[in-house]
């Protein structure tokens, strides 16, 4: 069944500490890696992910990336906590700006190409249910989501937008472009304080075909 576009809106109390809302799926800006990768030490080299200039640009920060790293993320990616991820075959690159701004790309190499549309599949689910989910986890704070369509870019992308607004906290909005090339997912996350009307979509929407594009080399 298609899934129509649909808005989770509740009044909720809104003070400082916005960060809070992005650090939810991301470190905070100018954070270093500590963790150490636990998968295996893969066979294969990285596979091509976005370059810092790829990404939507900030009105007042270049942005920064970190070298990719190999195994699960360090951090659970916010609306996808559920989702089970192959170790072995996935790879993650952190980037941020001098504020609040971050992203994040993940890439999953899969054992094939029905996996591959399986895995896609789930986590556009996730990414959909995911402020309903939230708010049914946090009584009395404030969520919406849109659906933003689809990117036509190697076997196809879809384009997905989170707010969140914990009670007695700031807002947060997230972007998040999920596709496929052949047996390869990517995830590309985007988040700042703020909400759905400023997100920057149709910039997203060329990144996520970049990371496409780069995938099938």
């Amino acid at each position: 069944m298609r899934r129509t576009r649909t808005r989770i809106l509740t009044r909720t109390a809104l003070a400082a500490g916005a960060l809070a809302a992005v650090a939810a799926f991301a470190p905070a800006a100018g954070a270093a890696t500590t963790a150490t990768a636990t998968a295996t030490a893969p066979k294969t080299p990285a596979p091509a992910f976005l370059e810092p200039g790829d990404l939507p640009p900030h009105s007042s920060s270049p942005w920064f990336a970190q070298s990719p790293r190999h195994g699960q993320p360090e951090l659970p990616l916010f609306c996808f906590e559920e989702v089970e991820l192959p170790a072995a075959g996935t790879w993650v690159r952190e980037y941020h700006t001098d504020l609040d701004t971050t992203a994040r790309q993940l890439v999953v190499e899969t054992g094939g190409t029905a996996e591959a549309q399986a895995l896609a599949a789930e986590l556009s689910d996730a990414a959909a249910d995911c402020a309903a989910d939230w708010l049914r986890e946090n009584p009395g704070a404030g969520a919406a989501w849109d659906d933003y369509g689809t990117v036509d870019a190697a076997d196809g992308a879809r384009v997905f937008g989170v707010h969140v607004a914990p009670p007695q906290a700031g807002t947060g909005v997230h972007l998040f472009g999920i596709g496929r090339d052949g047996d390869t997912v990517t995830v590309v996350v985007w988040g700042e304080m703020g909400d759905l009307a400023q997100a920057p979509v149709t910039a997203f929407k060329d990144t996520t075909a970049t990371a496409l594009t780069k995938l099938g080399g």
